[in-house]
């Protein structure tokens, strides 16, 4: 059965490093079956997009699945969609996870493609999306991405499922923090949620309900605009899953 609820998990966390396979499952994708229903054998719709939608990877996500119960099918826009009706595909999944890599470049594509009405249909009828870094930002108003190169600079233009700005690599990549202050205290960006590496975000409906984390240290962050030209951050204490 799908979530009772739109949901979606936005973080900086994800796939680990495997044993006898490149990649293993990290918790986050327990959480999100749990928050679908628990379905007896979970649809995954692993997105590859951000990443130029590279054959290995995909092989590397089916993989780290194998043994799981969890069924993994994929959507891929080059060099062409690879499913007929991207929005019967979306709504026949569990869950959707969207992987890291070049979020303009995600987001141009599925602009380009027209993918803002299937994925909101999904949102809608129940089926959790999830996804790290560029995967996290895409449901977002905006955030701070390295997209265009070394010096981070502000991305504005996604789905916006979410009214708010997202922070990723919040406490590993130096550039982040400030640069996401400075674009929520100037209006450039909205309030914003940001996650540590480790760290995650979840939305039922818009609304924040809980900040998870799979490693000790990592949280969550509300960074606020203020009268004054002032700009507050709150640190979100997260659940360890």
């Amino acid at each position: 059965m799908p979530a009772t609820e739109p949901t979606i998990v936005a973080t900086s966390m994800g796939f680990r490093p495997g044993v006898r396979t490149w990649l293993e499952p990290g918790p986050v994708f327990d959480l999100m079956c749990d928050l679908a229903g628990r379905p007896a054998r979970p649809r995954l719709c692993f997105v590859g997009t951000a990443g130029g939608d590279q054959a290995h990877r995909r092989l590397q996500v089916r993989e780290a699945f194998q043994g799981t119960g969890v069924e993994v099918t994929d959507l891929a826009l080059f060099p062409m969609p690879n499913v007929a009706d991207v929005r019967e595909h979306l709504l026949a999944q569990d869950l959707v996870w969207v992987d890291g890599g070049s979020v303009a470049g995600l987001l141009a594509m599925w602009h380009l493609h027209g993918l803002l009405e299937p994925f909101r249909a999904a949102w809608e009828a129940g089926v959790v999306l999830g996804g790290v870094s560029a995967g996290s930002i895409c449901w977002h108003v905006g955030g701070t991405t390295d997209s265009f190169g070394p010096d981070l600079r502000p991305v504005h233009n996604g789905l916006a499922l979410l009214p708010y700005a997202n922070g990723v690599h919040y406490d590993s990549e130096e550039q982040r923090r400030p640069l996401l202050q400075r674009l929520v205290r100037d209006g450039v960006l909205p309030d914003a949620y940001a996650t540590d590496d480790g760290a995650g975000l979840v939305y039922r409906g818009t609304e924040l309900t809980e900040a998870v984390a799979d490693r000790d240290g990592a949280a969550a962050w509300k960074v606020v605009r203020a009268e004054g030209d002032l700009v507050l951050e709150t640190r979100i204490e997260p659940r360890r899953i």
